[in-house]
């Protein structure tokens, strides 16, 4: 697995309930889906389905 440095506030946040929320930015840098349904996926993944959605995001 590789390292990242990220930061936070731009790499990710903390919740509500004290979770690490990682941002679009993050998954770009990354650059694969993980396939976990994560609330910013740029990536279009839907958990629900299992399927990917037409995206067009690139990395920036």
């Amino acid at each position: 697995m590789a390292h990242y440095d990220i930061k936070e506030g731009e790499d990710f946040y903390y919740n509500e309930q004290g979770y690490k929320v990682f941002t679009e930015k993050f998954h770009l840098k990354r650059g694969y889906c993980c396939k976990s349904g994560c609330r910013h996926c740029p990536y279009g993944y839907d958990k629900k389905t299992d399927t990917f959605i037409k995206n067009d995001k690139k990395i920036k």
